[in-house]
């Protein structure tokens, strides 16, 4: 019997779209053979999207749910070809279903998810069930990223630009209510439109700070040749420190009151309510960021399709 290498797996997932699992179990029946590994992958209804599994799904939607009891949230990207299906109502409920495995579900990354029963039919994987809706939508789709948090705190979600961002809050909070649910959804709103890299300052290892200061070293030295090494380190201490608060989300200007940092209004907010409020983590997604997107002109696109 043929030796099943990684490299074969990975071939057989470019060629098919089909889970990392579901490719070396194909390879080992069928004693490593590529073309009859396609053939027992699209005989099980993993490969049905083999031919649109080469196309860039850059364009999509991201999703976010939260439990009744706000215990719990979770977030997804699904990528499509474009932004014409990612508008369709059958994509979009396909989505809402993945969110909602995710919330369901204690995978801890994509091979595990996707192996998964599909909960809105239990015949199906994860995987057959993205595979069959490619097959009825007639585009490449990806289950790209996703996130589950669990907290004895609470969850707050909220989804800017009809799900071109999505942010997920954990929050400490001593009291729960509907002042402090709003007050972290315009947090949430905050990291949409800031995305901050982290909470606050002691996130930030010691290295990305090295790194930063000796960026802004040569900055400064550039800039200013003439001066002395004793003027340049307090002007890069200045400008590390601004650097900085625009990556901690306690630290920058809270938008909608300039006078305030998020920190102090959530101080502001704990006061008010009569508990602690402090945000302990947050996700935020952006519909396709780092995916290169394939430029084509859509009447060729639409033309092509109708041949």
């Amino acid at each position: 019997m043929a030796a099943v290498t990684a490299g074969m797996v990975k071939e057989l997932r470019e060629l098919t779209g089909a889970g990392m699992m579901d490719c070396k179990k194909a390879l080992a029946e069928t004693d490593g053979d590529m073309d009859k590994a396609v053939e027992f992958l699209r005989e099980k209804g993993l490969a049905a999207a083999s031919k649109k599994a080469g196309r860039i799904a850059a364009e999509g939607v991201v999703t976010t749910v939260v439990s009744e009891d706000g215990k719990s949230g979770a977030i997804v990207e699904v990528n499509s070809e474009t932004d014409f299906v990612a508008k369709n109502a059958q994509f979009q409920g396909y989505v809402a279903d993945v969110v909602a495995q995710v919330l369901a579900s204690d995978a801890k990354d994509m091979d595990a998810f996707m192996a998964e029963s599909w909960n809105s039919d239990s015949s199906l994987t994860v995987a057959q069930a993205l595979s069959a809706q490619i097959s009825v939508i007639g585009e490449n789709m990806n289950i790209r990223r996703f996130e589950k948090i669990t907290t004895d705190g609470v969850v707050v979600d909220y989804i800017h630009g009809g799900g071109r961002i999505g942010v997920l809050i954990e929050a400490g909070a001593e009291v729960v209510n509907d002042a402090v649910k709003e007050a972290l959804k315009n947090v949430a709103m905050q990291i949409a439109a800031l995305n901050p890299k982290y909470v606050k300052r002691d996130e930030i290892s010691q290295e990305f700070i090295d790194h930063e200061t000796e960026i802004l070293k040569v900055q400064a030295k550039n800039e200013n040749p003439d001066k002395p090494d004793s003027i340049l380190d307090k002007m890069i201490v200045g400008r590390l420190n601004k650097e900085l608060k625009e990556f901690c989300l306690v630290d920058q200007a809270y938008v909608k009151d300039g006078d305030l940092t998020v920190g102090k209004y959530l101080e502001q907010v704990s006061k008010e309510v009569g508990g602690k409020v402090e945000v302990r983590k947050f996700v935020r997604f952006e519909t396709g960021e780092g995916l290169e997107k394939k430029e084509e002109n859509f009447a060729e696109e639409v033309a092509k399709q109708m041949q």
